[in-house]
């Protein structure tokens, strides 16, 4: 099989060592140097070709290996895929695993005399896992992981995500066949594919990060975008600490209240901006036995990860098989006795069905949608309900959104490189008009939360109903009108 050699860059420090190294070489290699000291380039450049083809034969006998080691049942192969998976991005005990691996095969196959060309690494075991598995200079960014939530790759340019705000790495890749590289091995051990007919790929492991990649064709340039979900437990105290300050203790009494009291809930903000803290923070206050179904395209909550003792269904949709649909989902959802539904993100696809499920019994749900302001949610919703042209009027769609699916909504922001929810507001729908009543808002001048006006007639009488407790401790902050 033949092997297209990469292109060889001029290194002066490179240089310099290959030719010290061969001036002390014994066993005949002192004739690449002539009488005054100089290399005879010929034979040099035989040499590092040499060491270039023993290498590339080294490394794909290695790859080879580790693609047909899967393990002989179904369970052993998925475990051995997520191990690989979580070695390539860079997590410190399956990347032990592999380098003794690569050891181990290195000796069993009496390669360990093969000389790695490139001088970076110290051992060829290094050299062989960098080539194979590693993320290349992807690995200097990973060592610092404390608050890395995202590293994203456009052609040779790296940006760093930390406290939702993306700032330009320090570090750079010297070509960008070295991320076409990384691309090729992610997509290698998950039976996906990315090349000149299908040129993107994603993979996911079962801690939730998420690895998300473009090719030539599709994009201007190759890129990568690889999202770390934390494995961290939040709850409304968690967003309530001074380390996070995503909420104050005012704001926890009147989320715990809101839910107490089974109100519809919509949550809203940019990406990054800390949806998914606040809806696991929601769906932590609530008692266990209550049974919770989440639907979403990718598993990013982790619910039953984090909360293992939780009456909860997840569920993750794929729109491009109707067998397994977000609108399938929902059918099966209602059949198996919800007493919420947890939309991750409302679809085109899945509205219609996501309006009928908080409108007939199942209150308290919880969806997200990406829209600017509080205020549009609404339209949003309605817009598309009506993309499936079932002939429904847009007017009381729009009066059954406000009142029956979207009647709290929670605005999220950054402020300062931390995550805010920056409005706490109820949606009411008064002559045709939709407006949102602000419970509670961010006063940037202030760099605090004030409370603003009191939640409604209606909504008061739910929450003495329901939660006559919290009803009290919402009187006593000013934040209902009586009855």
């Amino acid at each position: 099989m033949s092997t297209t050699l990469p292109e060889k860059r001029f290194s002066l420090a490179a240089f310099s060592v290959d030719t010290n190294r061969l001036k002390e070489e014994p066993n005949g290699t002192t004739d690449l140097i002539d009488a005054n000291g100089k290399l005879h380039e010929n034979r040099f450049q035989d040499t590092t070709e040499r060491e270039q083809n023993e290498f590339n034969r080294c490394v794909e006998e290695i790859r080879n290996v580790l693609v047909a080691s899967k393990g002989r049942t179904d369970e052993e192969k998925q475990q051995y895929s997520e191990a690989l998976n979580r070695a390539v991005l860079g997590f410190e005990q399956e990347r032990g695993q592999f380098l003794a691996i690569i050891s181990d095969q290195l000796a069993k196959k009496r390669l360990s005399h093969v000389e790695p060309p490139n001088r970076v690494y110290s051992t060829l075991t290094e050299a062989v896992f960098a080539e194979v598995i590693g993320l290349n200079v992807l690995e200097l960014v990973m060592k610092n992981r404390e608050g890395l939530e995202e590293i994203q790759v456009v052609g040779r340019d790296i940006y760093e995500v930390r406290s939702g705000q993306a700032m330009p790495s320090s570090i750079r890749f010297q070509n960008v066949s070295d991320v076409e590289r990384i691309q090729q091995n992610l997509v290698l051990f998950n039976n996906e594919v990315i090349n000149p007919r299908k040129r993107w790929a994603e993979v996911s492991l079962k801690d939730g990060s998420r690895v998300t990649m473009t090719g030539f064709g599709f994009t201007a340039e190759p890129t990568l975008t690889i999202r770390f979900y934390t494995m961290k437990y939040f709850n409304l105290d968690t967003l309530c600490d001074s380390n996070y300050a995503t909420i104050n203790e005012p704001m926890r009494i009147i989320l715990e209240v809101v839910l107490r009291s089974c109100f519809n809930m919509v949550i809203t903000g940019p990406t990054n901006s800390g949806k998914t803290n606040l809806i696991k923070a929601l769906i932590a206050q609530l008692p266990d036995h209550e049974r919770l179904i989440t639907i979403e395209s990718r598993y990013e909550l982790m619910l039953k990860r984090d909360f293992p003792r939780k009456n909860i269904i997840e569920y993750e949709v794929d729109e491009e098989d109707t067998a397994h649909s977000g609108n399938q989902a929902f059918k099966l959802a209602l059949r198996q006795s919800p007493k919420r539904i947890c939309h991750a993100e409302i679809r085109d696809e899945d509205a219609n069905i996501y309006v009928k499920a908080c409108t007939r019994g199942h209150e308290g749900s919880l969806t997200s949608v990406h829209v600017n302001v509080l205020e549009d949610v609404p339209d949003a919703i309605t817009e598309m309900c009506m993309m499936d042209r079932r002939g429904m009027d847009p007017e009381r769609l729009r009066k059954r959104i406000t009142e029956y699916v979207t009647q709290i909504g929670m605005e999220m922001g950054i402020v300062g490189g931390q995550r805010k929810l920056l409005r706490i507001g109820e949606y009411v729908y008064v002559n045709g008009e939709i407006s949102v009543r602000d419970i509670v808002c961010y006063n940037y001048a202030a760099g605090t939360w004030v409370l603003k006006d009191a939640f409604s007639q209606r909504a008061a009488a739910r929450i003495l109903r329901l939660d006559p407790k919290g009803h009290k401790l919402l009187t006593e902050l000013g934040c209902v009108e009586s009855c």
